[in-house]
């Protein structure tokens, strides 16, 4: 049916003055208001570093603010609960760490199922660990550490960064597939832990590598093995545990997850950036100051690495009968 210009001409002006409505979220350009990357740690560790690193790096690449929020407690639960229960628009992250695979056997009751309940978006990086000893340990070695161990069962003292840290479990790793009991002693951090190594209460520690360099050159502490498969940067002269103790491999890792049933096009986008940062080399030495090695991969991948942590630490919880502290 034809109608008359004139109505043709009313029905346009009518249609003209009505307000104009918001598109919806799913059809607007993400991200088109500031993101939130939840730290689930204190502020100046590991975690909030590399938080704040990448947030610098999507902030300048997608043109809005990735603001990192510092959510301490329970041993990473509380902030990983604020993002698991967050709306899976893309606009709360996570900076995903080894707590997150630890947990989900070390806390018999938690509000979540990390593994069902969020969605992989990229690997940032892995961080090694070196085992520290005091100068008072007569081991140099490995194999002659693990003979002092098991000739001293329950009287060596081992530092942590705290209960579930990635240098906790690398120690109770050392000590399940070693055959050893060295006593955990958890610290609030790797700063307290390194200084009470240095003065001797305590023996031994697997410690991430940055800021360790100077005390093993000066002499006060001596450094055993990488817990790495492969040699690390700035300590390639040293061997690696798994040549002592086969199959031996822990490491601290970073990554970003998102609320579980975050769009395809939101993560893609998300996992594209964080590829892309880790091949810039102005990032890569970044990062390489913290003693990361860049993950990076898709999000499948990412998601295989928490599964086959997740699935390691809880062997090594269970056998060890470990209880939050």
């Amino acid at each position: 049916m034809n109608l008359p210009r004139r109505k043709l001409l009313h029905l346009a002006t009518g249609f003209a003055a009505l307000p104009m409505l918001p598109r919806p979220a799913s059809a607007q350009v993400y991200p088109s208001r500031p993101v939130r990357i939840v730290a689930a740690f204190a502020a100046g560790g590991g975690v909030d570093i590399t938080a704040r690193l990448i947030g610098q790096w999507l902030s300048d690449r997608l043109g809005q603010s990735f603001v990192v929020e510092n959510r301490p407690g329970a041993g990473g639960n509380i902030g990983t609960e604020v993002v698991v229960n967050a709306p899976p628009d893309g606009y709360t992250l996570l900076l995903a760490t080894v707590p997150n695979a630890v947990n989900a056997t070390l806390y018999e009751k938690l509000n979540f199922n990390f593994i069902r309940d969020i969605a992989p978006v990229a690997g940032i990086i892995r961080v090694v660990m070196v085992i520290l000893v005091h100068p008072s340990v007569p081991a140099k070695t490995v194999p002659e550490l693990i003979a002092y161990a098991k000739a001293n069962p329950g009287k060596i003292n081992m530092a942590s960064a705290g209960a579930g840290s990635a240098p906790h479990m690398a120690g109770e790793l050392f000590n399940f597939m070693a055959g050893v009991n060295m006593v955990h002693v958890p610290y609030r951090g790797q700063g307290p832990a390194l200084s009470d190594l240095l003065g001797g209460q305590v023996q031994v520690f697997f410690a991430t590598t940055p800021g360790t360099s100077d005390f093993v050159r000066t002499g006060k502490l001596r450094a055993l093995a990488v817990t790495s498969p492969t040699r690390a940067e700035g300590f390639s002269e040293l061997p690696r545990v798994g040549d002592f103790v086969p199959g031996y491999e822990a490491s601290q890792w970073y990554g970003i997850a998102a609320p579980n049933n975050t769009s395809v096009e939101v993560v893609d986008k998300l996992n594209r950036e964080i590829n892309a940062a880790l091949s810039d080399p102005v990032m890569r030495a970044k990062f390489a100051e913290i003693g990361g090695e860049p993950l990076a991969g898709s999000p499948s991948e990412f998601g295989r690495l928490i599964a086959e942590e997740t699935e390691k630490w809880g062997k090594v919880v269970k056998f060890t009968g470990l209880k939050p502290e």
